[in-house]
């Protein structure tokens, strides 16, 4: 790039267009007017850097100052100062215009990742970029991290509802669960950052185990290990609770010069051991935040398994009704089948007169005329 000419001309704005490939996506209304009116006021400052474009509808194309070229339109001005770089390639302006956007305040951190993204497809290590533009190679891997945010936590991260340091660990996880630990910290469940770092930490952890609802059961005697367990923390943080917090609490409301008499020498040895109990406090504080992160997780992880359950449940009934109308619309046929087959039976088992019938009938016949016979020997 040191061999490319440079020269300062005045263009018109007409005959300057804008890159496509520009990093930055995002121009503040609000900043954009401030600038208008102040070149409206004092005039552009600082030359647009462009280069020149064979072929093409206009004769140049932005490099960096796609603002400032913006508000001289909105201004009203026809022609602007102009660096022009000659013989500047394609990757060389993007980088250009990258070093111009990448250190001001209202480019997006996804604007960002996006441009150090696009050098990276291009080739560039991760620590080239970072010499390129002064930064850290760990900065420009966290950046680049940052891309396997979902469209709307990105949206978030942008907007300034979610820091660049939680966005990093929201993007370590799946898609469902960076909407649920993002959407979590912004409506406010969680009392600082690092209590939601903890949550997204622990839900990666749970996604990198098996499921929950498969492990299995702890034995009686691990029960009675995590039954002791508990006990023995509860007894150690409850003593912690009734000796140590009002003894503190009553060395806080005396004055530094009382307690400049009461200890006396010891005071230095004091000193060292409250800084010593502060820096095992603060210890132990993180590390108790680090458990609720993964007890939310887990929280987090039974409740989902719960709803994808209910959910199973609510469709095999619903597959289940829809099945019964068909079920239905057979019965009557069935039912026209199985009386035609009774019927048919019933046909078979009983037919109309039988010859059986009528030799019974015959047989009784003689027994209906004895009372005949009788009557006429009674006559004679």
């Amino acid at each position: 790039m040191a061999d490319n000419k440079v020269e300062f001309i005045n263009i018109k704005v007409s005959e300057i267009a804008p890159n496509p490939e520009q990093p930055r996506k995002f121009f503040s209304e609000e900043a954009q007017d401030e600038l208008t009116n102040s070149i409206k006021e004092n005039g552009l400052l600082q030359p647009v850097v462009v280069r020149p474009v064979e072929g093409a509808k206009v004769p140049y194309m932005l490099i960096a100052g796609e603002r400032r070229w913006r508000s001289c339109q909105a201004a009203g001005l026809e022609v602007i100062p102009a660096k022009v770089v000659e013989g500047a390639t394609e990757e060389e302006a993007y980088v250009l215009s990258i070093a111009e956007n990448v250190n001001r305040a209202d480019m997006t951190i996804m604007e960002e990742a996006g441009a150090y993204a696009d050098l990276k497809a291009a080739g560039w290590t991760p620590a080239k970029i970072a010499k390129q533009f002064g930064k850290t190679e760990t900065h420009i891997t966290w950046r680049l991290g940052l891309l396997t945010l979902r469209p709307e936590v990105a949206e978030m991260v942008d907007q300034g509802q979610i820091k660049n340091n939680l966005a990093w660990h929201i993007a370590q996880l799946n898609p469902a669960n960076q909407m649920v630990a993002a959407m979590r910290y912004v409506r406010g469940d969680f009392d600082s950052e690092a209590e939601a770092q903890h949550f997204a930490n622990g839900l990666k952890m749970m996604e990198q185990q098996t499921s929950l609802t498969n492990e299995k059961a702890p034995t009686a005697e691990e029960q009675e290990k995590q039954k002791k367990a508990k006990a023995k923390a509860k007894d150690e943080l409850g003593k912690a609770e009734e000796v140590l917090i009002p003894l503190l609490e009553e060395l806080a409301e005396k004055k530094p010069e009382d307690l400049a008499v009461i200890l006396g020498d010891d005071l230095a040895r004091h000193l060292r051991v409250v800084g010593r109990l502060y820096a095992k406090v603060q210890m132990v504080r993180n590390l108790l935040s680090k458990a609720q992160g993964i007890q939310r997780a887990m929280a987090e992880e039974f409740n989902k398994a719960a709803v994808e359950v209910q959910q199973e449940a609510a469709a095999a009934k619903k597959t289940e009704a829809a099945a019964k109308p068909e079920a239905k619309a057979e019965k009557p046929e069935a039912k026209a089948a199985d009386e035609s087959q009774s019927t048919g039976k019933k046909a078979a088992a009983k037919p109309g007169p039988k010859p059986a019938a009528r030799t019974a009938a015959g047989t009784k016949a003689p027994a209906r005329r004895t009372p005949a016979k009788k009557a006429q020997a009674a006559a004679k």
